[in-house]
Order: structure tokens, then C-alpha cells, then sequence
């Protein structure tokens, strides 16, 4: 299952020319909130942060050849201030228990590095997108730091899009004070709200889309400056930068 869902992905990203120029955007973003060092790329999926970022260790759950490690973001086989940087994309609301990555991260990030999270974003625009036309649920009422580890037959792409939200959203959510009192070394330094006509048009790793490549660039640059006014109502994604103290 988890590997047929990975080749389906890559397909779709090399078929799909509107979807990654939307990507590229956000990994170019991604790359820019990095500091200078090794970073670790949680849950590689497609395996595209090397063309964008530097000295990257590219990890996920299963193995493929673009990979370097095959690790459980629960529990990371690495050293103790190893990274200068921990990026995820699409992968913080498939974890089972964010509570025990947190911990990892915390641990394998030297001082001043940084956790870089691209996630979806649950807004009043959003949340239909998310929760009717969208294969993972959306569960506002999930606990994002249960404690416990994560369930023995947990399918590793089993999701809930509501955890960024819940832990970075607008006005940190349900559980952001918990996570500051948890994790008092992870900083947030910044949540940017992203992602609002050009990423749903594209139709994600679906097989159709409903925008040229050639409008995408156009469509970004609207995005950028609408951001400030429509981010908390109309985003898909949000851009969340932890600092370890």
C-alpha cells in the first residue's frame, strides 16, 4: 500500500508541471528559512529538497533509491545535536504521535538550528477542500500531543490534517500554550499562512488539474500579496519555523 501511494505520488509529480511549479515555490521558501549545515529531511516521499537545499540527509519511512536513511520520526537513529535544520513537508500530520517527534527533534538539532514545516493549513476556505474532496480526514477534536507511543499497525500514511492547525494555527489553536510548556527549547519564530488558489487548482497529486504551468508564477505572486489580508481565511498551508534554544 505505502509503496504503490509513493511511485502513484512520483508519477504525479513528474506529469504534473503546474504542480511543481507550485512546489518548487514552496520548497524555494523552505530553503530560505534553513540556517548553514546538515539538514534532516523527514518523510523524503518524492525526494526533492536536494535540488533546492544543500547538504541534505534525506529520510522516510520505507525505502527508495532517492533516499540516504530509512527511519521512524518517532524514534531517529541520530546523534545528539547532528542537524543545523529538520525540514518536513506534508508529513507532521501523518505522524501518530507529534508529541514523540517533538522530542526527537529537540534532541538531534544542535542550539540555533531549526524545525522548517510546510502542512496543511484548516481555514474557513480550506476546510471543505480538505475535509470532502481530500482522502485524509480532517479531526478538530484529536489530541496533536497524546501521549504513549504510536499504535503497533498504524499505516505510516494514515493522517489528520488538522494537527498543524492545532498546534500553529491562528492563534496557536487548541494546544499551542501545551506545546510551548512541552517543548520550552523549541521556539516558534514564525507561521506564515500560504497557499491560496494556485495549490488547489493544481489538484495535488490527483490526476487532473485545473491550472498551466505558465499561470502559476502569476498566480503565486497574487498570493504573496493578498497574504497579510486573506492568510487566516483562505490559506491552505502554512509555513511553521520552530528555533532550538
Amino acid at each position: 500500500m505505502t509503496e504503490r501511494l509513493l511511485d502513484a505520488n512520483r508519477r504525479a509529480w513528474e506529469e504534473k508541471p503546474s504542480l511543481r511549479a507550485v512546489y518548487r515555490d514552496l520548497y524555494r521558501r523552505i530553503a530560505a528559512e534553513c540556517t548553514g549545515g546538515l539538514t534532516l529531511e523527514i518523510g523524503g516521499g518524492t525526494g526533492n529538497l536536494k535540488a533546492f537545499a544543500p547538504h541534505v540527509v534525506a529520510t522516510d519511512i520505507q525505502t527508495a533509491p532517492w533516499l540516504d536513511a530509512v527511519c521512524d520520526a518517532h524514534a531517529l537513529p541520530f546523534a545528539d545535536g547532528a542537524f543545523a535544520n529538520t525540514v518536513l513537508f506534508d508529513v507532521l500530520h501523518h505522524l501518530a504521535r507529534p508529541a514523540l517527534f517533538f522530542t526527537e527533534v529537540e534532541r538531534v538539532l544542535r542550539p540555533g538550528g531549526r524545525v522548517v514545516m510546510v502542512e496543511p493549513a484548516i481555514t474557513p476556505m480550506s476546510w471543505p477542500f480538505y475535509h470532502w474532496l481530500h482522502p485524509e480526514p480532517v479531526r478538530m477534536n484529536e489530541d496533536p500531543l497524546a501521549p504513549g507511543a504510536p499504535p503497533a499497525d498504524r499505516d505510516p500514511y494514515d493522517a489528520n490534517q488538522a494537527f498543524p492547525s492545532l498546534l500553529f494555527g491562528p492563534s496557536f489553536m487548541r494546544h499551542g500554550a501545551r506545546f510551548r510548556a512541552m517543548f520550552p527549547r523549541l521556539a516558534v519564530r514564525g507561521v506564515r499562512p500560504m497557499s491560496f488558489f494556485a495549490y488547489p487548482m493544481t489538484g495535488g497529486f490527483r490526476p487532473w488539474s485545473l491550472i498551466p504551468e505558465g499561470a502559476v508564477a502569476p498566480v503565486l505572486a497574487i498570493e504573496r500579496a493578498l497574504a497579510p489580508f486573506l492568510g487566516p481565511v483562505c490559506a491552505f498551508r502554512i509555513l511553521v519555523v520552530l528555533e532550538r534554544l
